[in-house]
């Protein structure tokens, strides 16, 4: 890090908000800023990267870019791929491929050897591969950490932070891992300041105008919406289930009853141990157990129950059991028809093939945002509901305003699922400059003891 000059590489670098607040702070600080290599695989993403940064080296697959072929640089920035051990994955770690894509990290620290690093990922990572459901991390983090302190012989820290605290309308929980050669990052001291959805949404967008979206119009209005989730899953108070709005067709208010009761019912263990199988969340039931519960004629109660599944809100079908089997990798477990079984009624459930799944509440926060789900948020505006904007995504992460994502809208929400809260990094960063103060300060003490002792 010459005359106060600082190179680093952008490592699966998505949107570039961990190069964003890294340079954001460096700058501040009287700190010159070169990026010399960038990796990134998608072509929307590079696209994007091209449009926002200045870039004299963008490479492609890391897996493709060997050690000589990298510029030596000070610090590595990585926010490595989160599917293998995210809770929405299948929490493979290191057996995923991509889970791998760490030991590519690792290679370039020990082959380069720069002053530092900022690696990033999803909270899961920290219990992922628990030996004991009581410790503090998982034999994944262990792994990573070892090799990091141990191997490369770095001074590391860690910690989750949730972007919530860092005044954005969202809580989204990620893990930093901080590296340098010369002193261990103090990663505490962020004082939590917090905002609203509102201080993000803009203003007098297009509605949407469709037939789902009416539907949710004519019952309910637009303040009753708020935060409400759509989804034929749990969802206590603030889940509107397809039924309410006669999504598939109208229903009575007594079949509304049924079919309330018959969502909770279903979950009942009794009900596994009478059917004879093993439980699971949301079982079929017979139409003489659903009468234990609705107090109607059999006959009656079959001509509801019926109807019900003839409008799409139920299906008709034996229960499931559970089947396992040993295979080279260990026991798979899978369910499937048992046909041994009497035939009752169950929920179709689903909240994909929701035009909406959830309505967000201005007065409120964000979930987290995930990638498959970003397109099926709405806002609240004026009269109507709209889709998230892009810009108000971009928002959600702490983006500046002049920052622009030039591509399709799908792609882009895929970016933005994927990124990182730019405030959060921006505190990271500035916790590895006041390092830097706090070496300037040994040096500057030890060159005064040296001075006296020479005297």
């Amino acid at each position: 890090m010459k005359n106060n000059k600082i190179k680093f590489i952008d490592l699966f670098a998505g949107l570039g908000g961990i190069r964003l607040g890294f340079e954001n702070v460096l700058n501040k600080n009287g700190f010159e800023t070169e990026c010399v290599l960038t990796s990134e695989i998608k072509p929307y993403a590079v696209k994007t990267l091209q449009h926002n940064f200045k870039h004299d080296f963008l490479a492609g697959d890391i897996f493709d870019i060997t050690n000589e072929f990298i510029p030596d640089f000070d610090f590595l920035l990585g926010g490595f791929p989160c599917q293998p051990f995210s809770a929405s994955g299948k929490r493979q770690g290191f057996l995923d491929t991509r889970g791998t894509l760490f030991f590519e990290i690792e290679r370039i620290l020990r082959a380069k050897k720069p002053y530092g690093f900022i690696l990033e990922n999803v909270e899961g990572l920290v219990k992922h591969d628990l030996v004991n459901k009581n410790d503090n991390i998982g034999r994944t983090l262990s792994t990573i950490l070892d090799t990091l302190e141990n191997d490369l012989e770095y001074n590391v820290s860690w910690k989750v932070f949730d972007s919530l605290e860092f005044g954005l309308p969202q809580s989204r929980k990620r893990i930093f891992i901080v590296g340098t050669k010369k002193e261990k990052v103090e990663l505490n001291g962020n004082e939590p300041s917090f905002s609203n959805l509102e201080s993000i949404f803009e203003k007098g967008l297009e509605p949407l105008k469709s037939g789902f979206v009416d539907k949710l119009m004519s019952h309910f209005t637009i303040e009753e919406l708020y935060g409400k989730s759509i989804k034929d899953k749990r969802g206590g108070n603030n889940n509107i289930h397809s039924w309410d709005i006669g999504l598939k067709g109208e229903v009575s208010d007594e079949q509304c009853i049924l079919l309330n009761k018959l969502f909770k019912e279903r979950r009942k263990k009794q009900w596994a141990i009478e059917i004879g199988i093993d439980w699971m969340d949301g079982m079929t039931l017979t139409l003489e157990q659903i009468n234990t519960f609705i107090k109607k004629s059999k006959d009656e109660l079959k001509i509801i129950l019926d109807d019900l599944v003839e409008k799409g809100y139920l299906k008709f079908e034996h229960p499931k059991k559970l089947v396992k089997e040993e295979t080279k990798g260990g026991i798979k477990s899978y369910r499937e028809y048992d046909m041994t079984k009497p035939k009752g009624y169950n929920i179709v459930t689903g909240k994909l093939s929701f035009e909406i799944n959830k309505i967000l509440d201005p007065n409120d926060i964000a979930p987290t945002l995930v990638a498959t789900d970003v397109s099926r948020l709405a806002v609240p505006d004026t009269n109507g509901l709209r889709r998230l904007t892009i810009r108000e995504g971009l928002r959600l992460f702490g983006y500046p305003e002049w920052y622009e994502i030039p591509t399709k809208e799908y792609d882009a929400f895929d970016l933005l699922g994927n990124t990182v809260a730019v405030p959060v990094v921006e505190f990271v960063v500035s916790r590895i400059v006041e390092s830097f103060k706090n070496l300037d300060n040994i040096h500057l003490k030890l060159h005064q003891e040296h001075s006296v002792f020479a005297d």
